[in-house]
């Protein structure tokens, strides 16, 4: 199935179903290594806003949920290579467990400047839950990259919450470009 956002088309990849079926499993594994913390999850705004809602949705144990937001594609089909921080935390880590929650990992760069800011504020562990990885394009390793949804290939990719020029968020599947 094809469809068009923006001025691009694109093809299913994964379908809601596979999704929700691996956020269940992500959220089982999370429920069982922080069954005696409350972790703070930090969604990375925009992309992760639906994956993070289902997320929450299926962890069981006591956790708090709050909020960051980073930039590098600026509406493009590529990274610019460039960070920019649109909102910061408000929300004390210090000596908290944080799972950060991001759609893709792409080159690896945005996420280690975030892992990196982050240890800043002396949290007790961090650990990144993403939608998705993309291996093929990493530039930066992540260590404390953990718990990954789905690998892809190096195909730029658009729905649940994921967009193309702010649209196509709203798909329930998941889309690459043709």
């Amino acid at each position: 199935m094809k469809t068009t956002v923006a001025d691009l088309e694109f093809e299913k990849l994964i379908p809601h179903d596979t999704i929700q079926t691996r956020i269940a499993e992500i959220a089982e594994h999370l429920n069982e290594d922080y069954a005696d913390k409350t972790p703070i999850f930090i969604g990375v705004l925009n992309g992760c806003f639906l994956f993070i809602a289902d997320l929450i949705k299926n962890v069981s144990i006591p956790c708090e949920v709050t909020f960051t937001k980073l930039a590098s594609y600026y509406g493009g089909t590529a990274t610019s290579g460039k960070i920019r921080e649109d909102i910061d935390l408000v929300l004390d880590i210090k000596d908290r467990h944080v799972i950060i929650v991001e759609d893709i990992v792409d080159t690896g760069n945005t996420l280690n400047y975030l892992v990196e800011k982050l240890y800043q504020r002396n949290p007790a562990s961090i650990k990144v839950c993403s939608l998705l990885l993309k291996p093929m394009s990493m530039e930066i390793s992540v260590e404390e990259l953990e718990y990954v949804g789905f690998n892809i290939g190096n195909d730029f990719v658009v729905g649940y919450g994921l967009d193309y020029k702010e649209q196509g968020r709203n798909l329930r599947d998941i889309y690459k470009k043709v």
